[in-house]
Order: C-alpha cells, then structure tokens, then sequence
C-alpha cells in the first residue's frame, strides 16, 4: 500500500474500501449458495427427523466457514504486491 509508514492517500483508502465490499458481498453469496445447497432438500423431500433437524445446522456451519474463509483470501490476496515488471516489457503503472 504505502511505503514508510507514510499516510494513505484518498485512492488508496477508496481501493481498500472497494476490496472489503467485494470480501463481503462475494462471501455472502458463496455464504448462502452452500447453505441452500446443503439445507434446501429440507424444503423439497419428506425426511427423517433427525436429517431435518441436522441438514440446517451443518449448512449453517458451512456457510459460516466459507464466509470466513472467502473474506480473508480476499483480502490477504488484496494486501500482496503485485508483479514486479519484467525487463523490456512495458510497466502497467506507466
């Protein structure tokens, strides 16, 4: 982001906020994808009492695990450099 400790210029504050949007807005969609997929039977078959009680709360779990776990990569490959130019190829920052 910045070099030295300096401070964040408005861009830099305006990319950070965009990034973390795009963490939670994507992560809620994975987020309630998994638990429809895992608890949406509930809704459609006649099932055993416990597989009904169970499919809701492990389709919870795993919504909740995937919501974390997408918004750190996001944000963890949001905070790495990018690619050092190469010799002889033009520099996308130019």
């Amino acid at each position: 982001m910045t070099t030295y400790g300096g401070r964040r210029g408005q861009a830099e504050r305006d990319a950070i906020t965009v990034e973390i949007g795009y963490a939670l807005c994507s992560a809620v969609f994975a987020a309630v994808v998994v638990f429809g997929a895992v608890a949406g039977p509930v809704l459609l078959f006649e099932l055993p009492g416990g597989l009904e009680r169970a499919l809701p709360v492990a389709g919870a779990v795993l919504a909740g695990l995937l919501f974390v776990a997408r918004v750190v990569s996001v944000l963890v490959r949001f905070q790495r450099p990018g690619q050092p130019s190469q010799p002889g190829r033009t520099n996308p920052d130019s």
